[in-house]
């Protein structure tokens, strides 16, 4: 079933606080079809359960594209049992899949996939960014869904830069988007199925700023650019990521520099999991039911253009 936003009130447990658990860094970039460089800043494979109901999460450039007549991507492939969430900073991407979705997800755009019991789909720079050339740089998360909703219905979202809104933060200390969830009282457009907030942030140096979670919620704060600072004086500067305690409610995040930040908050899903490549189930058995749902053409049939 769905989860609607709901409005965080970001109080603590207690009074207690969230601290920081440890910090998460990768620096080998690599390619994933023609998108380069790719850096993955976080993977279930790497810290499991840890991080659900998040599965990774994968930084593209910043880079330039080069005017090209050749379309740049990832061609087509198949996902089952989770949703990506790709967050567009500069440049274009065209999102097509077997369900009929897809469309430009522009700069300030999100584009939200409920691939479920499957779909096939492909990822290419646009055809006018990639006659232009130009800046480019976006996020995807992996997004796990429960047991019980691992076979829904395909979905997709397409959630425009005008569609989520921006909390301005006192004293000007700087914004959030609200992509999921909730800040200040301020829903997010996307529809989830478990509780989460998915927080953009820009931040003012020397600025506080409170974000909530509730006690057990895993809460992961990824540095974009700039420097971070938490309560024991530990500091992650840019592409690290602070995995914070699962106990405690709210937590604070202390910018040295001013800051671009993803925020990301939720309640764990507590399940297995098996994953092997484009897959995401709970148990090796349906990791075979899906190579062989693949083969049979169970998956969503080809992409529609």
């Amino acid at each position: 079933m769905e989860h609607m936003p709901v409005l965080a009130t970001g109080k603590t447990s207690g009074g207690r606080m969230k601290t920081l658990a440890f910090i998460h860094r990768n620096d080998t970039r690599f390619a994933v079809g023609d998108f380069s460089p790719v850096l993955t800043v976080f993977s279930h494979h790497e810290l499991g359960n840890t991080v659900s109901p998040f599965l990774l999460l994968d930084h593209l450039g910043p880079g330039r594209l080069l005017p090209t007549s050749q379309r740049k991507g990832v061609n087509e492939h198949p996902h089952r049992g989770f949703e990506t969430v790709t967050l567009v900073y500069a440049g274009e991407i065209e999102h097509r899949d077997s369900t009929g979705g897809g469309g430009v997800i522009k700069a300030g755009d999100v584009q939200w996939m409920t691939a479920a019991s499957g779909v096939i789909h492909r990822e290419l720079f646009s055809e006018d960014f990639s006659r232009t050339g130009g800046p480019f740089e976006l996020l995807q998360l992996w997004v796990n869904l429960p047991a019980k909703d691992k076979m829904s219905p395909a979905r997709y979202q397409n959630l425009t830069k005008t569609q989520i809104p921006v909390v301005e933060l006192p004293d000007g200390a700087g914004t959030v988007r609200v992509v999921a969830g909730a800040f200040f009282g301020i829903a997010g457009p996307a529809l989830t199925h478990t509780r989460m907030n998915v927080l953009d942030a820009q931040i003012v140096a020397g600025q506080t700023v409170t974000f909530p979670a509730e006690e057990g919620d895993t809460a992961l704060v990824f540095v974009r650019t700039g420097e971070v600072r938490f309560a024991g004086g530990e500091v992650v500067d840019g592409q690290g990521m602070a995995v914070m305690s699962s106990h405690g409610g709210a937590f604070d995040v202390t910018v040295q520099t001013d800051s671009k930040l993803v925020i990301l908050t939720g309640a764990p899903l507590n399940e297995a999991i098996n994953a092997h490549g484009f897959f995401v189930m709970n148990t090796y058995e349906e990791i075979l039911q899906t190579y062989e749902d693949l083969k049979q053409g169970k998956l969503g049939g080809k992409v529609q253009s």
